[in-house]
């Protein structure tokens, strides 16, 4: 617009309005980080260009305050800030018509040359923020029902896998742990057979063994996807990876006493799972219920031919989370081993209990009674 209004040694645009005119469009360009001072700056600036002699296409420089206006509409939900610029730019607009029709300033063309100097970029601006605001609503439906969507879909896949082992934990591991049971009877009422007949005892109580501890596997895995991580929780990593839960605990601002037996290697891999999945829980818990201003004690210690597992935390309120999803979670798991576990509100807060079984026979069995 400048180069255009300059016609050498006839017309030209004097070097103070190309340097107002040239800081007006520096300002603007920041004008999508700093929309409310763009505004003011180039209102403030647009009051000695139209006081300036300018004339052709560089008299509409001065209506980049316009444009900032709308930007800002577009741009802020600050009622006050559009305000305040709006009657900066009114009273830049006011000075523009005096300049030029100081004689008829004082008539209604003034009013309705202002008002739609003001009107139209405020509209404008409103209009596309208005459109901006639909268009981020959209969008967060559209991501609300596809989490929705995705949450119904993870929902319906759960209650499959859980159907599923529920059926095969009633009656194929019924039936297993059934045979594995009698061929034990067997085994002991048969002492003084044929060794041979012995031996072909001892390794169908094995293969029958093994079945069903694959079978256990099996129903974790459909009780838990994310059953990638078993293989990687190795006796030996399993008092750290309890040490990384307490201390993700502590990171918290909660106070964690623990007391972890370093030996547990009598587990076998569902178990430390199972163990691990028990602390993670409850510790989550106490982070999401428990007060931090209370002492948290974590106890995993060997006992009675298993792990006993003991987290006592402060806070938990009433006790009514006891019927949230991760109890239940942490319940079958143990269920699934043979272990026990019980979690409720006590007098001072929330304790977890549970026993973890390790290999072999059960408490009070001997080696010959079999695997129950």
């Amino acid at each position: 617009m400048l180069v255009a209004s300059t016609f050498p040694g006839r017309y030209h645009v004097p070097w103070s309005y190309w340097a107002l005119a040239m800081t007006a469009a520096a300002v603007f360009v920041v004008a999508d980080r700093r929309p409310f001072a763009a505004s003011i700056a180039t209102s403030a600036l647009a009051v000695p260009m139209f006081a300036a002699d300018a004339w052709g296409l560089s008299g509409s420089v001065p209506y980049l305050g316009a444009v900032a206006l709308a930007e800002l509409a577009m741009r802020t939900h600050r009622t006050a800030a559009i305000v305040v610029a709006a009657l900066c730019w009114a009273g830049a607009v006011l000075v523009g018509l005096w300049f030029e029709t100081s004689e008829s300033f004082w008539r209604a063309a003034t009013l309705v040359s202002t008002v739609a100097y003001v009107g139209l970029p405020l509209l404008l601006g409103l209009y596309l923020r208005a459109q901006r605001d639909l268009a981020a609503t959209y969008r967060a439906r559209a991501a609300e029902a596809e989490s929705r969507r995705a949450a119904a879909e993870l929902q319906t896949r759960a209650a499959e896998r859980s159907a599923v082992a529920r059926e095969l934990h009633d009656l194929v591991a019924h039936h297993m742990a059934s045979i594995v049971l009698r061929i034990g009877v067997a085994r002991h009422v048969t002492a003084d057979a044929d060794p041979r007949v012995l031996e072909v005892l001892d390794d169908v109580h094995r293969t029958a063994s093994d079945a069903l501890t694959d079978i256990r596997r099996l129903l974790v895995a459909l009780r838990d996807p994310a059953l990638g991580e078993v293989a990687l929780v190795e006796s030996d990593a399993v008092p750290i990876e309890i040490a990384s839960a307490i201390e993700r605990t502590r990171a918290a601002g909660f106070d964690v006493t623990a007391d972890v037996d370093p030996d547990l290697d009598g587990l076998d891999t569902i178990g430390r799972l199972t163990l691990l999945r028990v602390v993670q829980e409850s510790l989550t818990n106490v982070m999401k219920h428990g007060d931090p201003h209370g002492n948290t004690a974590v106890t995993v210690e060997r006992g009675g031919h298993g792990v006993r597992v003991r987290i006592e935390s402060a806070g938990h309120g009433d006790g009514s989370s006891q019927t949230g999803h991760g109890i239940i979670g942490m319940a079958e798991r143990v269920d699934l081993v043979g272990g026990r576990l019980e979690a409720g509100a006590t007098g001072r807060g929330w304790v977890v209990d549970a026993w973890i079984p390790e290999l072999g026979p059960e408490p009070g069995l001997t080696s010959e009674d079999g695997d129950r």
